[in-house]
């Protein structure tokens, strides 16, 4: 079966591609030592860091495996809190203390007092989100 039909152009043109900008945001990588605070649920349970290393001004949010979706959602203040600290030209370390004085505390999650400490690099972050 075939149609006479022509194709419309709004079809065969070209799209335009326009790159912007979206919101500032951290570095997510560094290959420093790394500040970082443990986050918790309301019932106490880690459920995140919040990171940052200012020489490669980067900052960013490293979960644990095998948190429940409460859990997971709890945690999405601390990205917007990244994402407001580098809004406002924070430095990490400078957010990180923010933070830990429960400048984004809630009902759902809180910074777990006296917790703010240093990993000696990302990695090993990682590796004691993921329980080694």
């Amino acid at each position: 079966m075939s149609s006479d039909r022509p194709i419309n152009p709004r079809f065969a043109e070209d799209l335009p591609f326009n790159q912007v900008s979206g919101p500032p945001t951290y570095n997510r990588e560094t290959s420093g030592p790394v500040a970082y605070l443990n986050i918790a649920d309301a019932a106490g349970s880690v459920i995140g860091y919040v990171w940052g290393n200012d020489s490669d001004d980067a900052a960013g949010w490293v979960v644990p495996a095998g948190l429940t979706a409460g859990q997971v959602n709890a945690g999405a203040s601390w990205l917007r809190a990244l994402r407001g600290g580098k809004a406002r030209g924070l430095a990490p370390t400078a957010l990180l203390a923010e933070l830990a004085q429960g400048a984004n505390d809630n009902k759902l999650s809180h910074a777990v007092r006296d917790s703010l400490t240093e990993a000696p690099s990302l990695a090993a972050l990682k590796d004691l989100a993921s329980g080694g």
